[in-house]
């Protein structure tokens, strides 16, 4: 019995201890956890005072929530109160997504509420695409509202001027300046500058190829811009043109002179070529006819050294008398002789 109230006294003192540091560490960690939301708090009591005063709808826990989800809560609130200001009705948890996809929040802000001062449609969900598709949309917009001038060929490209020519042969160089501006519609999908460049520069040269001659085009400029605007070359591009107008025109060189003078010099060439080789096959057929005389003068030759020798034959078969010989011989000398009076090469006696 008495062991009994010694271990019962002494184990009340340790109760009591461990009944106080349960206590001390429990209010320990309420100490933190308060501390911890006062910090968290504090650093988000500006924005929600901000977004209240301008009437954005934007609460304490939306603000801590943003902390926790690694959302820059600074830019979320600058965006959503200059959009409740310019009057415009996009959720936080819009501008927390396009946040958090990559996208940048205060440049599509600006678009929109640009687009709206300009009575521009444009959704939050299009301008979102439109800046997560790698394009400026608030560039985008200040073009649509302020058209753009560009130079083709543009200065990049290292050209001054589009070349082409006319029916007669004339090259004439151009530059062009194209205003555009942005087609909203189809500047996720469209294509880009150097599109609208290239196309315009193969208008400018059709339209040039397709005059009857130089004259034409240089009385009348726009006869340029009326074919090269009716080709409608801004069809599946980013932009819309709105005019295309000719900066600069100038008379280079005949090229259709140039090319009927070397194709005049190559028929030429060709011709000599053929004349060249019908004077070879000539003299090589002179040099044949030559040698067949001179083949057939050897045979004649022949034949005359057998005459002495059937003479002499018929000499001795009895068939030739000496009379027979000497009158002969009296026809040879008068036909030579004839021959010398008309002039001609007596033949040698033989």
């Amino acid at each position: 019995m008495m062991e009994q109230m010694l271990v019962q006294g002494a184990g009340a003192p340790l109760a009591a201890a461990g009944v106080s540091v349960g206590l001390i560490v429990l209010l320990v960690i309420i100490a933190i956890v308060v501390f911890v939301v006062f910090i968290t708090v504090a650093q988000v009591f500006k924005l929600w005072l901000q977004a209240l005063s301008a009437g954005a709808d934007i609460s304490m826990w939306n603000l801590i929530g943003m902390r926790l989800r690694r959302v820059d809560a600074n830019v979320i609130t600058k965006a959503k109160v200059s959009l409740v200001q310019a009057g415009l009705k996009i959720t936080t948890p819009q501008l927390e997504s396009h946040f958090m996809a990559g996208g940048r929040v205060p440049n599509v802000t600006r678009a929109m509420i640009a687009a709206h001062r300009a009575a521009i449609e444009l959704s939050w969900d299009q301008a979102a695409a439109i800046d997560l598709a790698g394009r400026d949309v608030l560039e985008a917009v200040q073009t649509s509202v302020n058209p753009r001038v560009i130079d083709v060929p543009n200065a990049n490209s290292g050209r001054q001027t589009h070349e082409g020519v006319a029916k007669d042969g004339i090259q004439l160089s151009v530059k062009a300046r194209v205003t555009v501006r942005t087609n909203m519609r189809q500047l996720i999908s469209g294509a880009g500058e150097e599109t609208v460049v290239a196309r315009v520069g193969e208008g400018i040269v059709a339209a040039i190829g397709s005059a009857e001659t130089y004259k034409h085009v240089l009385e009348q400029p726009d006869m340029i811009s009326k074919t090269v605007l009716a080709k409608g070359l801004d069809a599946g591009t980013a932009f819309q043109i709105l005019s295309i107008d000719i900066a600069d025109i100038n008379v280079n060189e005949n090229l259709g002179a140039k090319l009927q003078t070397a194709q005049a010099e190559a028929t030429k060439q060709i011709a000599q070529a053929e004349a060249e080789k019908r004077r070879a096959l000539a003299v090589a057929l002179e040099q044949e006819n030559k040698a067949l005389a001179q083949f057939n003068s050897a045979k004649v030759i022949e034949a005359e050294i057998q005459i002495p020798l059937a003479m002499a034959e018929a000499f001795r078969n009895g068939r030739l008398g000496v009379m027979d010989y000497y009158r002969m011989k009296n026809i040879q000398a008068d036909t030579q002789m004839r021959e010398t009076i008309g002039g001609g090469e007596a033949p040698a006696s033989r």
